[in-house]
This record gives C-alpha cells, structure tokens and sequence, in this order.
C-alpha cells in the first residue's frame, strides 16, 4: 500500500492552554480508501481535521500529500488554501457558511475569478445538478442558507467539497441528516469514487455506518491515537471498548403502559415561509410514560413543530392541550413554567447563552425559584452550589462552572442542557436531535436520561433524523413528510424510510 500512500500526518500535536487536545498522532491514508476515525466527543478528532486543512497550526509535526503523479510532498501548514489545492476537502461538523449569501454562491465561494466582468454560473448549476443526481443529495440553490434548516445546510457543505473535485475528502457526520436510502445511496457513490482514486477520511457515531462503510478504523482517546484495525476485524463492541477504554453499557427499554395525556395537537396548522416550514393538519397525542418518535429527513416541518411545543409559534388554526387543559398564551417562559423541558436542535445558538457562565445557564430557567433567588436578588453561593452538584451529577465537563458557557464542547454543552432540564422534572419533554454529533458514552447517557424519565412519568416528544435512535427509543413512530405526519404501522427501516422520502411503504 505504500505506493498507494496519499496522506500521511506526523506526529501532530496541538495544546490549547493547558489542555493537550492532540498528543503526537500520526496517522496514513491511501488512494481509494475510506477510513473511519472515531473517538469520544474531546478525543481530538476535529482538532486533528482542522490541522490538516489549516484552519490550525500544530505546535509539532507535519504533513505530507501526493500530488496528482503520486509523489509525496509538505503540507504548509496553518494554510486552509493550500490544502483545497492539494484536493483536500472538508465538510464540517459545525457549518461554515455565509448565511446571507444563496446555496449557490455558497458552493461556489472562492472558486470563480475574482475580476470576471461577467457571472456565468450555468456551467455550475449543470455540475452541481450532476452531483445532486449522483449522490442524492438535494438542496435548494436559490435560497438563502440563512433560511435553510440544519439539514440542509449540511447537505450545502457536502456539495461544497464535491464540487472542488477533492481527491481527499474529510466527512464529519456526514448521514446525520439522511434517510437510511440516501445514506446507502451516498455511499454506494462515495464507494464508486473511491474506486476512481478518491480517498475519504470519514468522522461519524454511527458504528453500523463505520463497519457497512469503511475499510479501516483508527481510534482516538484523550487526544492520542490509541490503536487501528481494518474494519474486516472488528465488531461494535469492540470498537467501543477501544473508544471508551471498556465496555460501554446499552440501556434497554422496558415495556410500560402509557399513562394520563400531557400533550394533544389537533388540526394544527402553522404557516411557515415555505412548505419546509409548515405544519398540515397535524393531530398529535403524547401520553405520560411514553416516547413518541417524529422521523424525517430534515426540512419536512421538524423545525415548526419544535417551535410549536416550545411556545414559539402561535398556530393559525387547531388547538393544543397540555395535560388536557388548551393552551392559549404561545410564549417559551408560559410553557416551561406549564412543565415543558425543551432540548433544542441547535444547542449552541439556542440552548445556551454563550457569554454567560456554565452556572448561569444552568440555572436560568428556574429564576422564580427560591432556592435561586431571594426577593428578586439571585443567590450566588447557592448557584454555584447547584451547579457543581448538576456538573457532578451529568459529567459536564470544562474549565469551571464560573466559566462561560461557549468555552464548552458540543457534547458538555448538551450535557449541561440535560441537566437543566432533568433537574426540573418536567411532564413533557421536546428531545430534538437529542443525541446530534455525540460519541457513543454521550448518546447513551441521553438514551438513559430519557427513558429515566419516561419511566418517572414524562411524556417524550422525540424528533431525530437517526432512525436508528427512533427505533430505539419510541414507543410509537411517527413520519413527518412535507409537514404533514403519518403513523408508521412498521419497524422496518426500508419501509419507514420510504415514507420519509414520501414514498408509499
């Protein structure tokens, strides 16, 4: 294979501070191979990837690329133009698109003249049309990312890297947001790329993805590569126990028979922008001790249903009852004082206040409590006190409760959204995309977290593109396609995924 070698990372290091995020890894990939990289959420992961297309400078080692006649030559380092120049690229975890700008001229941001006197973007749109047609995936290019949802915006990411023509393409969770045929299409492509000489690093939670999909899996613990093995050899378990360091416990779900209503959505109708943000008609019932699963491909009307259960749209037809009783003030503080917990699909923009502390964002949606307050003057000592215990409690890990919320990764930053929620025992709970972007430890804590809760008594209002979570976790599934939503008399995932494409099943 060393003729082969397309890649290669040396001993790389990388120190934030005090903190080692990347400790002497080195790491090869070969033309046409797929590698999986896995590891806990801090493993060192993404910082390693933002090594290698620049976006960091390492404080040790180097890397090295070939070029199109297969010889191999530096990197420069701290250089995101002259990785895209060697055919490298990179779809993010977290987005880095112009918002005010089309899909369009998203995709194709730093690649035209820049002094053309005339734009001729139909040669694009033919590309990028082929490229849409090849892997399945479809985004409106016309349209603001502003006005796009997460998934969309993800799939503007992949298009991105597509159309640069990488000959080395990094993925972080690249099928988050796709029904399981649109994943097994884009890897059936990406597959038949790669036996065209594209070579794919390949960042994901997803342990069915990695072993369908990859044909080597190398593992990061604690910033250090703690071992590879080709994917051939290896199963789920032991895949875990490399990236925990033991094995990791799976939480079952026990059979309970549902309880009193808490949530009851008749003939809802929000009008959204667009059909990607409406809801049709939609009856919807939760009863205590029960998870209801909302499977969809992103887009279909996830994200008015979310704002609906967390106050922040007023439906222009239908009613909606908590615990029976019709709701009639739509406001996020009325619903969370009626005993709703909210975890939001964008945990960074609207499940924290990033400038304020760890502590604070714990405590602030319990301000009425006396225990936090007294006569309208917040109690400190008795804060932080909170908030070390809910740190303990749900392992949020970090530079310190005092300390801001932003400085936190996305997986501690979900953590302290459970806490806040949990600590409050609400009667329903909105999970959206609950487990988005976690390593498995995480993913299974939030599993355990909400079955903890069903088992207590909470109604669970579970929205999540991974169907695999759906299946899981609910008790009842239900589609959602185009803002209408469907029961799914199955558990099977080919049938339910068609439906999510609005196919019959």
């Amino acid at each position: 294979m060393e003729k082969d070698l397309v890649l290669s990372l040396n001993h790389l290091s990388k120190r934030f501070g005090s903190v080692v995020a990347v400790d002497d890894v080195s790491i090869e990939l070969h033309r046409g191979e797929v590698l999986a990289l896995l590891g806990e959420n801090g493993a060192g992961k993404t910082t390693l990837m933002n090594m290698l297309f620049g976006h960091y400078l390492p404080d040790s080692g180097n890397v090295e690329v070939a070029d199109e006649q297969g010889n191999m030559h530096s990197l420069p380092l701290g250089n995101p133009q002259a990785a895209l120049a060697a055919g490298i690229g990179m779809v993010h975890q977290h987005f880095s698109l112009a918002e005010n700008l089309s899909a369009l001229d998203n995709i194709l941001l730093g690649s035209e003249k820049l002094f053309s006197l005339k734009r001729n973007t139909s040669a694009a749109r033919a590309k990028i049309s082929a490229i849409m047609e090849r892997t399945g995936l479809v985004a409106p290019l016309d349209e603001l990312v502003g006005r796009l949802s997460v998934g969309e915006r993800q799939r503007v990411e992949l298009l991105k890297a597509l159309y640069r023509d990488a000959r080395i393409l990094v993925l972080d969770e690249p099928t988050a947001v796709l029904t399981p045929q649109e994943a097994d299409a884009l890897f059936k492509n990406i597959g038949a790329m790669t036996k065209e000489g594209l070579s794919v690093i390949f960042i994901s939670h997803k342990l069915r993805e990695v072993l369908a999909f990859s044909n080597r899996i190398a593992v990061l613990r604690h910033g250090k590569k703690v071992g590879e093995i080709a994917t051939r050899d290896a199963d789920q378990r032991s895949i875990a126990r490399m990236m925990v360091g033991e094995d990791t416990p799976v939480t079952k779900k026990e059979k309970l028979a549902p309880g009193n209503p808490v949530l009851h959505l008749n003939g809802i109708r929000v009008t959204g922008k667009s059909a990607r943000t409406s809801l049709h008609d939609v009856d919807l019932s939760i009863n205590a001790h029960e998870i209801v699963g909302i499977a969809g491909v992103s887009g279909n009307g996830q994200n008015a249903l979310a704002m609906l259960v967390s106050g922040l749209v007023v439906p222009d037809a239908g009613s909606l009852s908590l615990a029976e009783n019709i709701i009639t003030r739509f406001s996020p503080a009325a619903f969370v004082k009626a005993g709703i917990g909210r975890i939001p699909e964008d945990r960074h923009h609207h499940g924290v206040v990033g400038a304020m502390s760890v502590a604070e964002n714990l405590i602030i949606e319990r301000l009425t409590d006396t225990d936090v307050q007294n006569r309208g003057f917040l109690r400190s000592e008795a804060i932080g006190k909170i908030a070390e215990r809910l740190s303990k409690d749900y392992d949020v890990r970090g530079p310190g409760t005092q300390a801001p919320a932003q400085l936190l990764s996305g997986g501690n930053i979900q953590k302290l959204i459970l806490a806040r929620v949990f600590e409050c025992a609400p009667k329903l709970i909105l999970a959206n995309q609950p487990t988005r972007g976690l390593d498995l430890g995480a993913a299974n804590e939030v599993s355990r977290r909400l079955l903890e809760a069903r088992g207590r008594g909470a109604g669970v209002l579970l929205i999540s593109e991974d169907l695999d979570e759906i299946l899981a976790l609910s008790d009842r599934v239900l589609v959602i396609h185009d803002g209408h939503i469907i029961p799914a008399d199955t558990t099977d995932r080919q049938a339910i995924g068609m439906m999510m494409a609005g196919e019959a099943a």
